[in-house]
């Protein structure tokens, strides 16, 4: 490691003064113009993450669903898996260094992790459409360089194509081809051929709007398009022509004001979807025959997939357990269906992507899904096997069942200070600060049917409040109530949560 090239290299990329930034669930976020050194600094992380593992590693340059003047960057782990917790300290720790001390902390990182740095390293990038985004990515390509590693810098990708490139790298091939035409066609192959399995009758091809929330999903979307245009139709809205990213449109929007994004026009019982910034979330809606806006959100897309693989399961008679992974804040509603109706098992975890993926990994099918449209299903490789042993094997309808459960497989990726609030039992209970669940408890009291939790978000800087009732004024006022107790008791800064927040 030569330590006064990476002193001399990282004074290009100042660490402005004072600020401190934490790796959350999505990574760091901040406004673009504070990241240079950030990014740089990850590029020299993701050799050195390289080197410990012997595999190819992942940078992907964006902030998601926040507004377009944010950026951000995260780590992808060998298999299309988030970074490992004690890296994701490691991360921190580099990020918030000062110039000074780059040198000493790069050396610690290496000799807590035991890192060989004899040993190659190679790292995959990626980033979305935001203005800042090239910049940036320049920074961790430098980061990556100074330390000797070698790099392949994809340019415009959604975070999931990301995923995959990492994944298909670190498996030879096996996965897939490290491609984006290898990407197109793995999973246009698999849902054209789902497709026609599970729609009977009828010439025409469903048909979807989509909103692409003015970011990197229309061009990949687009360029999609020829692979499963006979299985699809799409008409692509808020495409990045126009309109900024994120902005009125987007998953992120409609899940929050609950209603269609600004710039797509919908008829009744047209079916419409949207992406957010970088592709990762989709949520459903559509207007019924009255007018009224119906949102099919994560709680309710976990729910359908759940249903559909459970029929499937049945159908071919095999008793491969099943379980539906969520957090707190999904609707109680959609878990006592599961439980009670379809009779899958549901489980609780923490929020955040990655307590949802390592606990779905405990079943033989693992779905989850957080409300906002992020999420997954997860089949065991013993699972994967048998499904495609049995697609071979039966006859008539059971193999039928068996060739749309492959195809499922291969359709999905299989991958102030708001720390003050913490919190237990699976975020339903605040610890800190004290009074605050106390307080909580008081006012849910007030309202019918009603329940509330509070969390620091992993991908912002905000804490995030979760309310229910018997009504949705009731469940604003909730909401409401409970904002300004996070507010008064955990130091708030800025104005006061108002009516309408």
């Amino acid at each position: 490691m030569d330590l006064d090239s990476i002193t001399k290299h990282s004074a290009l990329h100042a660490k402005p003064s004072e600020l401190i930034l934490q790796y959350g669930t999505a990574g760091f976020r901040t406004k673009a113009e504070h990241l240079d050194h950030v990014m740089f600094r990850m590029g020299l992380l993701a050799v050195l993450r390289s080197k410990q593992t012997k595999s190819t590693i992942g940078v992907m340059v964006t902030a998601s669903h926040n507004p377009e003047e944010d950026n951000g960057v995260k780590l992808v782990d060998p298999l299309g898996e988030m970074l490992a917790p004690s890296w994701e300290e490691h991360a921190t720790c580099l990020a918030n260094a000062e110039e000074q001390d780059m040198q000493r902390v790069l050396m610690d990182i290496s000799e807590k992790a035991a890192v060989d740095l004899q040993q190659d390293a190679f790292v995959v990038i990626g980033r979305d459409t935001r203005p800042s985004s090239e910049k940036l990515s320049q920074s961790v390509i430098d980061g990556i360089t100074v330390l000797g590693g070698q790099f392949h810098d994809y340019g415009l990708l959604t975070t999931p194509q990301l995923h995959y490139m990492v994944y298909c790298r670190n498996t030879n091939g096996r996965y897939g081809k490290a491609t984006i035409e290898g990407y197109y066609q793995k999973l246009s192959k698999a849902f054209v051929e789902l497709t026609k399995q599970a729609f009977c009758g009828g010439n025409e091809y469903p048909s979807l709007k989509v909103d692409c929330a003015n970011g990197i999903g229309a061009l990949k979307l687009r360029e999609m398009e020829r692979y499963f245009s006979q299985g699809l139709t799409v008409q692509l809205f808020n495409d990045g022509t126009k309109g900024k990213l994120n902005h009125l449109c987007g998953a992120d929007f409609v899940k929050s004001h609950q209603k269609p994004p600004q710039g797509m026009e919908m008829q009744s019982n047209e079916r419409c979807c949207s992406f957010d910034g970088d592709a990762d979330r989709i949520v459903y809606y559509y207007h019924d025959a009255d007018g009224h806006f119906h949102l099919i959100d994560g709680d309710k897309i976990a729910t359908l997939i759940s249903s559909f693989l459970k029929e499937l399961l049945l159908e071919i008679g095999e008793s491969l357990n099943i379980g539906v992974v969520q957090t707190a804040y999904a609707n109680g509603s959609s878990t006592r269906y599961l439980e009670e109706i379809m009779k899958v098992p549901v489980y609780c975890t923490k929020t955040g992507v990655k307590h949802l993926h390592h606990k779905a990994q405990e079943f033989d099918i693992g779905v989850y899904f957080e409300a906002n449209g992020h999420g997954t299903v997860l089949f065991s490789k013993a699972a994967e096997m048998k499904i495609k042993h049995l697609a071979k094997e039966l006859e008539d309808k059971k193999r039928k069942a068996a060739k749309m459960l492959e195809n499922v497989i291969d359709l999905f990726n299989q991958v102030a200070d708001r720390q003050l609030i913490s919190t237990t039992d699976a975020e339903r209970q605040a610890v800190t600060p004290p009074g605050l669940q106390d307080a909580i408890n008081d006012l849910v009291k007030k309202y019918k049917l009603s329940r509330a939790f509070v969390r620091p978000s992993g991908t912002e800087d905000v804490v995030r409040v979760y309310a229910e009732a018997d009504s949705q004024e009731s469940a604003d006022s909730l909401a409401r109530e409970v904002s300004l107790a996070v507010f008064q008791l955990a130091g708030g800064v800025g104005e006061s949560p108002q009516p309408g927040f």
